[in-house]
């Protein structure tokens, strides 16, 4: 992996704390270095983005690289959530890759619709799981240039 890919934070939003797990695990096991936060619902998720409330705090939120989305949570779903950060231009250019259970074609082309960067399957297996998180960290981080460091409004004038 490019040794800046490691400067990259992963923020994932799942309310499944099984999922989480695995997914943490499914990191290390392909020997992701980044730093990987997470957040349980699109309320939170939106929290940490704004740096509100308990992610207020200098250095609790740190700006993700890349934001690895479900689309079934509670209190604001992932379609909403996706929608708000879209139309945020301090937000937008964050890729988004959904990560899900649904394999409905109507979630599918909505969530394109709203500016996802990719929609993946979540696998059914763990073995599948590092798979995955093999190919997203080698596209996002080895091949791909992302839209990191300083935002718009952060730019000397």
């Amino acid at each position: 992996m490019d040794p800046r890919s490691n400067s990259i934070t992963i923020l994932i939003a799942d309310d499944d704390a099984d999922d989480r797990m695995m997914a943490q695990e499914a990191l290390e096991e392909c020997r992701l270095a980044n730093a990987v936060h997470f957040v349980e619902n699109g309320v939170e998720l939106l929290a940490y983005l704004r740096r509100q409330g308990r992610f207020a705090e200098p250095g609790a939120a740190p700006r993700p690289g890349l934001i690895l989305l479900d689309l079934n949570m509670p209190k604001m779903d992932g379609r909403e959530a996706l929608r708000e950060i879209k139309a945020d231009p301090q937000l937008r250019r964050t890729p988004i890759v959904v990560m899900t259970t649904s394999k409905a074609e109507e979630d599918i082309y909505r969530t394109y619709d709203l500016g996802v960067s990719s929609y993946v399957a979540k696998p059914v297996s763990f073995d599948g799981l590092v798979e995955v998180m093999k190919a997203i960290g080698r596209y996002w981080f080895d091949i791909v240039e992302l839209p990191v460091g300083r935002r718009p409004a952060e730019t000397p004038k």
